[in-house]
């Protein structure tokens, strides 16, 4: 997939999350709430994409200062889109999964409507912190990742990207 630069990530966050939030909507009671084999719902996915995105947009917005004194800066260059997926999936493959306050309780299907409506929103607040980015700036500030260690601004971008299409795709195979 070819996505660098903010206008690319922009998009592809755009495209994603209405897609996800797309798919999701017209679901039924039983496909929303639906765990087979113990594993997440639809719901359950959605809250957890919401879970997962809060803190970045919360963490795009300070000051840069903070961010440096907090995490650092890199020592490195970021990861290609193709690169960073590579490794979330070689993490996944050794039995990597979500942890603490990532992991989503039973969402009932009366919320379906509120959290649709609350991942678009978190969505948009990132998009806008993330236009506000200096480009360079992408690739110089880092943030820690549960998963992946300390990977930088661009990088967390590319793995919420990859990460949304990744619950997607669950989803679709779970409600099919």
């Amino acid at each position: 997939m070819q996505i660098h630069d903010k206008p690319q990530i922009i998009s592809a966050l755009n495209e994603n999350v209405d897609a996800f939030n797309n798919y999701i909507a017209p679901l039924t009671k039983e496909q929303f709430e639906a765990s087979p084999d113990s594993k997440w719902s639809a719901g359950q996915n959605l809250d957890h994409l919401i879970r997962a995105i809060k803190p970045l947009q919360l963490a795009y917005g300070l000051p840069k200062f903070a961010l440096r004194i907090l995490f650092g800066k890199t020592n490195r260059p970021s990861k290609t889109f193709d690169e960073l997926v590579a490794k979330y999936k070689a993490k996944l493959a050794a039995g990597g999964r979500a942890s603490g306050p990532f992991i989503p309780p039973f969402i009932g299907f009366e919320k379906k409507d509120e959290l649709i409506k609350k991942y678009d929103e978190q969505k948009q607040k990132l998009i806008s912190k993330i236009e506000k980015q200096n480009e360079k700036d992408l690739d110089v500030d880092i943030l820690p990742h549960p998963l992946l260690g300390k990977v930088t601004l661009r990088e967390m971008l590319y793995f919420t990207i990859h990460h949304n299409e990744h619950h997607l795709e669950t989803v679709r195979s779970r409600t099919a």
